[in-house]
């Protein structure tokens, strides 16, 4: 299925879509690589290619050594907190409110499915918006690591509201899998679907596609494959919904 020529895979697409009672997204680094920030996992260019995360990205990292934790952490992080959507996130949006999309699942931190306008987003790890204390749980702006990392209320040490290694997952992954129940079509975007227990989430769904530049655990099981850019296979299927139901206003 996955040999077929670009557009047959974008009509199929749209047909599956259109015969699907339930149809969800899962997106990973990759649907934000064309924002400017970078992935993980990508040979070469990957952040986990240069750093151990266990080393840099762990709540064991954070303890330890709370300033080169930040001083590192904050180096991808305010090129997070600087991007803006892509034509993939806007293109997601746009299929939510067009009723064809429930909502999104998405592993990234970056806030960028909420700046596309997208209404329905779990975010399973986490975000960059407010850091908490550790020990009287008082939530802050993240913008409060900047100046000081312990608590102005205790003095306790503060952490940002991101999923790190050795912590426990989020509560947005909890619903998240209560949400796939039923799932007809999950697209799998810019993920390589490597980290658990988010890679398992493909087994809620009866059926995946997988828009990822490079291979996935997951390609023989998926309905289509597309190695596309995420912002030109999103934008030509919301198009394409366009033209085969009408505008959308």
């Amino acid at each position: 299925m996955s040999q077929l020529l670009y557009q047959d895979r974008i009509i199929k697409l749209v047909e599956s879509i259109k015969t699907a009672g339930k149809v969800l997204a899962l997106t990973g680094a990759g649907i934000s690589t064309e924002s400017g920030i970078p992935d993980f996992r990508s040979k070469d260019t990957g952040l986990w290619h240069r750093y151990d995360p266990q080393e840099v990205a762990s709540i064991k990292a954070l303890k330890k050594d709370p300033k080169s934790f930040y001083a590192l952490n904050f180096q991808w992080w305010d090129t997070c907190l600087r991007a803006r959507p892509n034509k993939a996130h806007l293109a997601l949006a746009q299929l939510e409110a067009m009723g064809w999309l429930l909502g999104t699942i998405t592993q990234n931190i970056d806030g960028l499915h909420q700046q596309a306008g997208s209404q329905r987003v779990w975010e399973v790890h986490g975000h960059l918006r407010e850091c908490y204390c550790l020990v009287c749980q008082h939530d802050y702006g993240l913008e409060q690591l900047r100046h000081r990392f312990h608590c102005p209320n205790c003095g306790g040490l503060l952490r940002p509201q991101v999923v790190l290694f050795g912590d426990r997952m989020s509560e947005d992954y909890f619903i998240a899998e209560k949400v796939m129940s039923g799932c007809q079509l999950l697209l799998v975007i810019g993920s390589s679907l490597q980290v658990q227990p988010v890679a398992s989430l493909p087994y809620l769904s009866r059926g995946i596609v997988i828009i990822n530049k490079e291979p996935t655990a997951w390609d023989e099981q998926a309905q289509l494959i597309f190695r596309e850019p995420a912002s030109k296979v999103l934008w030509d299927l919301v198009n394409s919904m366009e033209k085969s139901t009408g505008p959308y206003y």
